[in-house]
């Protein structure tokens, strides 16, 4: 099995960023894990630095760049032949990293999708519908029929993903590497994956506004 590089962008999580990265080295696979602090102001910084693992890589950002920066700064730092993005949180499970991994080999696809949502839609109420329009707005204005597009495990071949040229500097970068994707025809294979979202008071960062910051987004992608 190929390489697998982890990337992490990560902004304030110190309750979770020891445990993601303790269940991430327990995956059994050939693993490189590259966290990209992204300014924190809550200890996630003194707990990275902490760490001492072979197969770990931190990287500090002096200022809160945007989930987009912090990811190009470690594709910049990765090594492994594939490349997969996980979240800081909890949400997301890394034992998962097999089957999507296996699927991206297997099916001869180029981009895998980890799809939340094929046994249901937990999570906040605001949260369902918006990502259900936004998916919704994808597939009519690209002609395509996927699940999730928003979901936070993208698997991709790291020259492949290079070749985006990807520019987003926040959360648009999700709507970026679909959207080149798909207007580039790459095949996309979507593979279920558990979801266990958190909620606002737990530490949820998505707001109302970055769901019209997207569709903005999805409309310039489109058509720029």
């Amino acid at each position: 099995m190929p390489k697998l590089s982890v990337i992490i962008p990560v902004y304030n999580e110190a309750g979770t960023i020891r445990q993601i990265i303790e269940k991430i080295s327990a995956v059994g696979l050939d693993i490189e894990i590259v966290v990209v602090d992204d300014g924190s102001t809550d200890g996630t910084d003194k707990i990275l630095r902490s760490l001492r693992l072979d197969h770990l890589k931190v990287i500090h950002h002096s200022s809160n760049r945007g989930k987009g920066a912090a990811f190009l700064t470690g594709l910049s730092q990765a090594s492994g032949e594939l490349v997969i993005i996980q979240d800081a949180d909890l949400e997301y499970d890394p034992a998962e990293y097999l089957k999507l991994v296996t699927a991206l080999c297997e099916q001869k696809a180029d981009l895998v999708l980890g799809c939340r949502f094929t046994k249901g839609y937990r999570g906040e109420l605001v949260h369902r519908m918006g990502n259900m329009f936004l998916t919704l707005l994808i597939n009519t204005l690209f002609k395509a029929r996927l699940n999730d597009c928003f979901t936070c495990y993208k698997v991709m071949r790291r020259q492949t993903l290079e070749s985006l040229a990807l520019t987003s500097r926040g959360f648009e970068l999700e709507i970026e590497i679909v959207s080149k994707a798909l207007r580039r025809k790459l095949v996309i294979y979507e593979v279920p994956v558990s979801y266990h979202p958190r909620s606002y008071s737990e530490g949820k960062k998505i707001r109302i506004k970055d769901g019209l910051w997207a569709m903005l987004n999805i409309l310039k992608y489109k058509f720029a």
